[in-house]
C-alpha cells in the first residue's frame, strides 16, 4: 500500500520468530552519479553510519562511535549501502514493542538526519584512496573496468571509481545528493516479521519522518537506456600475471523483461550450473583450460550486463576464448536439450524454498519484488512458471538477447 506521503509498503507478516526485518530503497544508486563524481553514492551510503547531527527534536549529535554503541545498546543492526541502481537501508531488530520504539526512533535519525562530518570524510577518501591503488594492482580490477567500459560506453552502468572522481567530492555534494534524491515520495519500504500492518505502517511513517517533505518530491531526469552493441569488442592487456582474466559479453536485459524466467533456466545450463553447465564441461572437463568457468546475467533496471568469466593460463587464452564462444553461438542457436532443460528445472524449483528459509532471505524477495514492480504473488506462482517454460521459449530468449558475433572480449594477461 501507499503512505500518504508517497512511500510504497510491502508487508509480510510472519509470527515464526520475534524479529523484524526493514529495507528502504531509493532510486540513488551509482547511475545517478555526475560522470566528475563517479562514486558519489557509495560514499554517500557510506558517510550515513558516521554519525547523526543534533536532532530536531532536541537530541544530542551523535559521532561514530556513539553511533556504534548506541546500536550496541539496543542489540538492532542498521546498514546502509549503494549498489548501480538504489540506495538502501536495512534494518533489523526484536519486535518487543518497547524496544521497536526506541531502534526506530534512532534509525530515523540515521536516515534522516546525517552528519557527513568533514574530518570523517577526509580520512575515509583517503582509506579509499588506498584501497584503489592496490585494487588497480590485480588483473581481476582491470579486466572488470576494461569489461564494463566496453560493454556500456558513456552510460553511467560503466562509470569508474578514481582518486580524481573522490576528490571532487566533500560533504557539500553528499548533502545535496541526500536532499534531492532521499525523499519519502520515492521511498520502497519492505518489511518482514513480526508485526501487524497497523504497527507496519508506523514503523514506515517514523522511520522517514525526519526527511523532506513533499516539497522536495520533484521528477527525477530520465536516464538513456544502455545501447546494444554495433560490433564486437576485441581488447587484451598485457598483465605479468600467472593466470589471465578474461570476459566475454555484452549488454543483457532489464528485470522486468518477460524473458527472466527462461533465460534464468537458460543460463543455468549454458554456465550457470557449475559443474553440469555446458561451459564447464567443454572449457575444463574436456581440455583443462580453466579450473572454473561461468556465465551470468546481471538485470537491473536497466540492461546489466550478461558476462562469461574465466581464468586460464595466459598461453591458453585465445584457445580458451575460442572454445567459450564456441560454446555459447551453439547454445543460442540450438536452445537446451530437452533433458538439459528437465535438469535445469529439478535443480532451480527444488531449490527455491531455500531461497526463503529465514527472515533476511525473504527481505530480499520482497524487497526485489518492491524495487521491479514485480506481480505481488511472484513468488507464489514462481514454481508454475519456471515449469511451464519450453526449450522453444529458452531458444528463442537467448536469441532475443544475445548476439554473439557482437560482443566484447576482454583478456588481461601474458603479453
Amino acid at each position: 500500500w501507499t503512505l500518504a506521503s508517497g512511500a510504497r509498503i510491502y508487508l509480510v507478516s510472519t509470527q515464526a520468530l520475534p524479529i523484524v526485518d526493514v529495507q528502504i530503497d531509493f532510486d540513488a544508486g551509482s547511475r545517478r552519479d555526475p560522470a566528475a563524481q563517479a562514486g558519489l553514492a557509495s560514499v554517500t551510503a557510506t558517510m550515513v553510519e558516521k554519525g547523526v547531527r543534533a536532532g530536531k527534536n532536541g537530541e544530542p549529535a551523535l559521532d561514530e562511535n556513539a553511533l556504534g554503541e548506541a546500536w550496541a545498546d539496543l542489540g538492532a543492526e542498521f546498514n546502509a549501502s549503494a549498489g548501480t541502481d538504489r540506495a538502501s537501508y536495512s534494518l533489523r531488530t526484536l519486535s518487543d514493542p518497547a524496544l521497536l520504539a526506541k531502534v526506530v526512533a534512532l534509525a530515523s535519525r540515521e536516515i534522516g538526519e546525517p552528519a557527513f562530518p568533514d574530518d570523517v570524510w577526509q580520512r575515509e577518501r583517503e582509506r579509499i584512496n588506498a584501497s584503489l591503488k592496490e585494487a588497480n594492482t590485480k588483473p581481476a580490477t582491470i579486466a572488470g573496468r576494461a569489461f564494463a567500459q566496453s560493454v556500456y560506453g558513456s552510460h553511467p552502468y560503466g562509470q569508474e571509481v578514481t582518486e580524481a572522481t573522490l576528490a571532487r567530492i566533500d560533504t557539500a555534494a553528499m548533502r545535496q545528493r541526500y536532499q534531492q534524491l532521499i525523499v519519502p515520495c520515492r521511498a520502497k519500504l519492505s518489511i518482514v516479521g513480526a508485526v501487524t500492518r497497523a504497527e507496519a505502517e508506523a514503523m514506515a511513517t517514523a522511520l522517514l519522518s525526519r526527511l523532506p517533505g513533499p516539497e522536495a518530491c520533484t521528477p527525477l531526469p530520465a536516464i538513456a537506456p544502455v545501447t546494444a552493441l554495433s560490433a564486437p569488442k576485441d581488447e587484451r592487456i598485457p598483465f605479468a600475471s600467472a593466470q589471465a582474466h578474461v570476459f566475454i559479453g555484452q549488454p543483457g536485459y532489464p528485470r522486468k523483461d518477460p524473458d527472466h524466467f527462461a533465460l534464468t533456466l537458460g543460463n543455468y545450463v549454458l554456465g550457470g550450473g557449475g559443474f553440469v553447465s555446458r561451459l564447464t564441461n567443454e572449457v575444463r572437463e574436456k581440455r583443462g583450460l580453466a579450473y572454473s568457468v561461468y556465465s551470468g546475467f546481471s538485470p537491473g533496471l536497466d540492461a546489466g550486463a550478461f558476462r562469461i568469466g574465466f581464468q586460464t593460463r595466459p598461453d591458453q587464452a585465445e584457445e580458451a576464448v575460442k572454445i567459450s564462444r564456441e560454446v555459447l553461438a551453439k547454445f543460442v542457436a540450438e536452445g537446451p536439450t530437452a533433458v538439459e532443460l528437465k535438469a535445469a528445472k529439478d535443480n532451480l524449483i527444488g531449490g527455491f524454498p531455500l531461497l526463503m528459509d529465514s527472515n533476511r532471505k525473504l527481505i530480499g524477495n520482497v524487497a526485489n519484488i518492491a524495487w521491479h514492480d514485480l506481480p505481488l504473488d511472484y513468488l507464489d506462482t514462481w514454481t508454475a512458471r519456471m515449469n511451464a517454460v519450453t526449450a522453444a521459449e529458452v531458444r528463442a530468449a537467448f536469441a532475443r538477447k544475445l548476439q554473439p558475433e557482437r560482443m566484447v572480449t576482454v583478456v588481461v594477461g601474458g603479453k
